[in-house]
């Protein structure tokens, strides 16, 4: 992904940032995006990840994305603060070596606890709308691994799952999309075969991208996640990393 070039804000940044900070150091910053919040400003306007950079680092060498998330996906969002940081993290992507690690819950329950799903995904046309979709002309490699966390009922008796997602490849909605092939749709997921619209109940769990010193970091799921899970019966472990408790100051 190639860094995008500085854009005016859509809104005017405050002393404080609308996320909890996971991680930081000299090099990067990670976030615990908000589900709602687009990473780059839109058409129409409105808030963005992008808004708050000048709060992360005044430098004029960054912020930088170093990866994306959906606009609906909560969780992990690596924010690289210098170019050569940016060039690191994005080598760590290429490669396959960083660890991307999404929690799901999804509608039924897949046949198994455990297993892969490899079918390549591309991007198809209709009528003036787009999605992904597996095994079309020019589609892309694109491999999850999946394993049951838990499995239960929802409020209304609907049969659950709770899916863990290791994305061994980045493409474009590839565990919305992974998750259907398998006959479980992510909750919310109309494009995908949700029978329901509502809040999407995906999350980036967690990253690990193995440089020297290494970066890693781990988010809680969000409310509208987090209530299915209590309904379910489910005990979320607690996170296994330093957060800050506060919101963020400015970093220089």
């Amino acid at each position: 992904m190639r860094p995008s070039s500085p854009r005016p804000a859509s809104v005017q940044p405050t002393g404080s940032l609308p996320f909890t900070v996971l991680y930081r150091d000299s090099r990067f910053v990670v976030l615990d995006k908000p589900p709602g919040l687009p990473v780059h400003p839109g058409r129409r306007g409105g808030a963005s990840v992008e808004d708050w950079f000048p709060l992360l680092s005044r430098h004029r060498n960054g912020p930088w994305l170093a990866h994306r998330l959906d606009q609906d996906t909560a969780g992990c969002l690596v924010v690289a603060l210098r170019k050569q940081a940016l060039v690191a993290a994005q080598a760590c992507f290429a490669s396959g070596r960083a660890r991307k690690t999404y929690w799901a819950i999804v509608h039924g329950t897949p046949a198994g606890l455990s297993g892969v799903v490899a079918d390549p995904l591309g991007r198809v046309e209709e009528a003036g709308q787009w999605r992904m979709q597996a095994n079309v002309k020019d589609a892309q490699p694109a491999r999850t691994r999946w394993r049951v966390l838990g499995q239960g009922r929802d409020a209304a008796g609907a049969p659950i799952s709770w899916l863990e997602l290791v994305l061994e490849t980045g493409r474009t909605h590839q565990a919305r999309v992974h998750c259907a092939l398998i006959g479980c749709p992510i909750r919310g997921d109309e494009r995908y075969g949700a029978p329901t619209a509502g809040a999407l109940h995906l999350m980036s769990r967690g990253i690990n991208l193995p440089l020297d010193p290494p970066v890693r970091a781990m988010a809680p799921p969000p409310d509208h996640m987090r209530r299915i899970m209590a309904e379910a019966g489910w005990v979320v472990p607690p996170a296994n990393v330093e957060k800050e408790t506060a919101r963020c100051s400015p970093i220089l």
